[in-house]
């Protein structure tokens, strides 16, 4: 399963913030002149999808462990250590990806400013041409 198809916490508000559904997002992004701050926000929000499976894993894993029934004889201070370290480092990147993502979204203008603000045209106006002139006047 790719990043782009995993659920993540922040999926409405990048929707929200672009207008689009997520399908439609990934498809824009892989234009030529695509937004930059769309292509890093669903870069961010393919890490932080990976990061939350990840957590889910190692907490599924540590509630399995510590479950009642026959699981608890293969129970010990040393699983449960290196469960507790692996949980601690998928808090940590999830958290991580959680404020780059928060911190790329509140940069962004609302999407009624963006809509608004984005000029038509960058040209300056074609000059006239200047009128024609008789053609006994251009004969002097």
């Amino acid at each position: 399963m790719s990043a782009a198809s995993r659920p993540s916490s922040r999926d409405e508000a990048v929707e929200r913030m672009f207008g689009a559904p997520l399908a439609e997002l990934y498809v824009m992004a892989a234009r030529s002149g695509a937004s930059p701050s769309l292509g890093r926000a669903l870069e961010l929000r393919s890490y932080l999808a990976v990061s939350e499976e990840h957590l889910n894993r190692v907490c599924d894993r540590i509630h399995a462990s510590t479950a009642p029934g026959d699981g608890r004889r293969e129970l010990s201070p040393g699983s449960l250590r290196i469960d507790a370290d692996w949980l601690e480092a998928a808090l940590d990147g999830r958290s991580g990806c959680l404020k780059a993502m928060d911190t790329l979204l509140a940069a962004m203008p609302p999407p009624a400013a963006r809509s608004r603000s984005a000029p038509t045209s960058s040209l300056p106006a074609a000059p006239r041409p200047a009128p024609a002139q008789p053609a006994a006047a251009r004969g002097r």
